[in-house]
């Protein structure tokens, strides 16, 4: 069972929608049968409002399921109202980011392309910091309280069942000056070592790799249960889309397989940043 109380909840709102669908009903005939809304329905399947144990005890009788899967999703439901360690920053999370981090608990495996910076599971504190005060919109207190969030999403690639990790970066973000040459020597230093650890590939997409197909950074999220489907994932300053439906993330995994066919290869990419790191070390 997902570990988060974000793959909770969305666990929770695909086996209702399954449920439903699986026994005819559309959201208004289930709620005018339970006195309800469709449209409290219809929040309950999109994990867009909160989902009480009693709610899914009314479903599971109208659905007549057995009292095994009953109480499996009743569970569901109580765990889901938990809080994730990284809630406790408060203001360094931005909500919409906050779903964000809590999915990313649970993957099994992660394809990101970033076109801007470096990959944040791969960021010291201080290239972090940079970023964040670049923004001109967060206290000191919440860049730091954002920072430590970030540092500690870092363990999941030194974890026990990490995650398959490939990353592929634009060269741009490793000649992208951040702070100063002394701050990104350090930044590269810190990819490098990522690159030791058994489940982390990089490749980087150099200048001279020509047209490719992609528009801006994207993650592609997957999971360990097949009843949990991938997820892709992009963002901007105040807001970012997740895309969950079988076209949207098939084209991004083509994107994704097509990027990394136009990028070096992972040795060659760990010499291309080795050559940077000799510039910023003079």
């Amino acid at each position: 069972m997902a570990g988060s109380p974000t793959a909770r909840r969305r666990r929770l709102s695909i086996e209702l929608k399954k449920l439903r669908e699986t026994n005819g009903f559309t959201c208004a005939q289930v709620g005018e049968a339970l006195d309800w809304s469709g449209s409290k329905v219809n929040r309950m399947e999109t994990g867009t409002g909160r989902v009480q144990p009693s709610d899914v005890d009314a479903l599971c009788r109208f659905y007549n399921t057995d009292d095994e899967l009953r109480e499996f999703l009743k569970s569901l439901a109580r765990q889901a109202k938990t809080k994730g360690w990284w809630q406790a920053h408060g203001n360094g999370i931005p909500a919409w980011f906050s779903i964000y981090i809590g999915l990313e608990q649970d993957i099994s495996t992660f394809r990101q392309y970033q076109c801007e910076f470096l990959p944040g599971l791969m960021q010291t504190p201080a290239y972090a910091v940079e970023l964040h005060r670049a923004t001109n919109q967060m206290t000191e207190e919440d860049i730091q309280r954002a920072v430590k969030v970030r540092m500690e999403r870092q363990a999941m690639l030194t974890r026990a069942n990490a995650p398959d990790a490939w990353f592929v970066v634009h060269e741009s973000t490793l000649c992208n000056i951040v702070g100063d040459r002394a701050l990104m020597r350090d930044q590269l230093e810190r990819v490098l070592a990522s690159l030791e650890l058994p489940s982390v590939t990089l490749q980087v997409l150099p200048f001279d790799a020509g047209s490719y197909p992609a528009t801006g950074s994207f993650t592609l999220m997957g999971f360990p249960d097949p009843e949990d489907p991938d997820i892709v994932y992009r963002d901007g300053i105040t807001d970012a889309i997740y895309l969950e439906g079988a076209d949207d993330v098939r084209e991004y995994t083509r994107a994704f397989d097509n990027l990394r066919a136009a990028a070096a290869s992972p040795h060659r990419s760990v010499q291309l940043i080795n050559s940077l790191l000799k510039e910023y070390s003079q």
